[in-house]
């Protein structure tokens, strides 16, 4: 059977594939909120914060793409991208003639049809700007649907359906399935596009930069008429892709229609006042807890974006006030002995750099580590690995871990974490390597001083890195003080 383009009548069982993932899990959820018995399945073991999620909607995933998981005959399989044809689930999902969608499909079938759909597209701060922008709608009044891929600390949840007429979505370009080789966003009709920058992303699956523009342009294809694009215009790689819509343009960043200024930082506090400019003048002034430029025009984005669906100034005021965040997006995850343990989820080069940009604002003159696992499919290469050098130049200490898993990738291409170390210590920083987590959490532990910031950055669980870290801080100073 080929894959389906909408859920086939009388639908009341659905099986996920990858479900551990956070956007697949944030769709369990919608399909559980809509009264649908859901399983799921996932490659490996799933960890916090997706394993809690799941489990608070009666989920525990199968470990492994197991045939069997398929024996209660669900209705509809939803496959993930993370799914490889040659899978054996996937094969018995073909053998048994189950009727099988990608997670945009379903997702654009049977909740954004018909809705105000906003996009937040581009290689970074998608998750960040979906989340706000969500928030900001909610705190209006609004209701919106939303799915981010990531935990925000203002609901419960990863993702809704509507309860009014928007719904927020983060538009990955990444493929959507094995059966479905085009980007994720092309599924999800939007009425207003948020584009943030475009930079070369997903080795894997993107040759080059103009391979990932390419992506982008189709994005631009569907949009309607009388839609919006907000647009990172001053990053010539979105400038150029924007040059083929037909709808209205909302350029944003510095020097732009839209512009935004960082008029203070309160490193006590960790939040940052901020000015949104139009035209050259002020048109609001804010606060919010997300710190840094790159979040500064995040927001400055959201509020272009719901300046045209009818928010006032006064309501994305409160709205940036009462944001309260989102987990491994400059997360605090706990302060043993006077340690700030940060976890974060930047790990392509420009992100990394941004984020320990920020932290640098956010907290002023505190020695500040830098904790990093090469985990995604691009940071595991070296088609990085120059660049990644300077991505840390703001970090007092940087400990580079063992790349996950490398054996799929040619060796010539592989990332070469002592050679990062070097080139790091070339530009005058101190830098380590060490192989796993219980080396790096013994090592930081050891050495880590009250009132230092530690970042830990990965895309992935980090072999549960941040608790055996605050676990081994907490006996340090635990035994200082006895």
């Amino acid at each position: 059977m080929p894959a389906v383009d909408a859920l086939p009548d009388g639908t009341e069982t659905i099986h996920i594939m990858g479900v551990g993932g956070t956007a697949m899990a944030a769709l369990a959820g919608m399909l559980v909120d809509a009264g649908y018995r859901v399983t799921g399945s996932d490659g490996n073991t799933v960890y916090p914060p997706m394993s809690d999620y799941l489990t608070s909607l009666g989920i525990e995933p199968m470990v492994g793409f197991n045939a069997a998981n398929l024996d209660h005959d669900p209705d509809l399989v939803v496959i993930g991208n993370v799914v490889r044809a040659s899978y054996e689930e996937a094969v018995a999902v073909l053998d048994r003639n189950l009727a099988y969608m990608s997670f945009p499909a379903l997702l654009g079938a049977r909740f954004l049809d018909g809705k105000r759909s906003i996009v937040v597209a581009g290689t970074h701060g998608k998750t960040t700007t979906t989340s706000i922008a969500a928030w900001l709608l909610e705190a209006a009044g609004k209701a919106p649907g939303f799915l981010v891929g990531g935990v925000m600390a203002n609901f419960d949840r990863t993702a809704r359906a509507p309860g009014a007429n928007h719904f927020v979505i983060e538009g990955d370009e990444y493929d959507t399935a094995f059966f479905d080789k085009g980007p994720k966003f092309l599924h999800y009709r939007p009425t207003t596009a948020i584009l943030t920058s475009i930079e070369f992303d997903h080795a894997d699956i993107y040759r080059d930069l103009e391979h990932c523009q390419e992506s982008f342009r189709k994005l631009m294809t569907i949009m309607p008429e009388d839609g919006c694009i907000v647009a990172r215009m001053d990053h010539s790689s979105v400038a150029e892709v924007v040059q083929e819509a037909n709808c209205e343009v909302r350029r944003y960043g510095p020097d732009q229609e839209w512009d935004g200024t960082i008029d203070a930082v309160d490193t006590v506090a960790g939040k940052m006042a901020f000015t949104v400019l139009k035209n050259g003048k002020a048109w609001g002034q804010f606060e919010s807890m997300m710190v840094g430029e790159h979040n500064l025009y995040n927001q400055v984005a959201i509020a272009a974006a719901l300046d045209r669906e009818g928010i006032t100034v006064t309501e994305l005021a409160n709205g940036f006030a009462s944001f309260q965040g989102i987990r491994r997006r400059q997360e605090v995850r706990g302060e043993p002995g006077g340690v700030t343990v940060i976890d974060d989820f930047a790990h392509h080069p420009t992100a990394v750099g941004l984020t320990l940009e920020a932290l640098r604002m956010r907290f002023g003159g505190r020695r500040l580590w830098a904790i990093f696992e090469p985990r995604s499919n691009t940071s595991r290469r070296n088609v990085f690995q120059d660049a990644y050098a300077q991505s840390f130049d703001a970090a007092d200490v940087t400990v580079i871990a063992a790349p996950f898993d490398q054996s799929g990738i040619d060796e010539a291409d592989r990332m070469d974490p002592a050679q990062l170390v070097h080139d790091i210590r070339s530009r005058g920083n101190e830098a380590f390597n060490l192989a796993d987590a219980e080396s790096i959490a013994t090592m930081v532990a050891a050495n880590a001083q009250p009132s230092d910031v530690v970042a830990i950055l990965s895309n992935g669980g980090f072999d549960g890195l941040h608790a055996k870290l605050i676990d081994r801080l907490e006996q340090r100073f635990s035994a200082v003080k006895s």
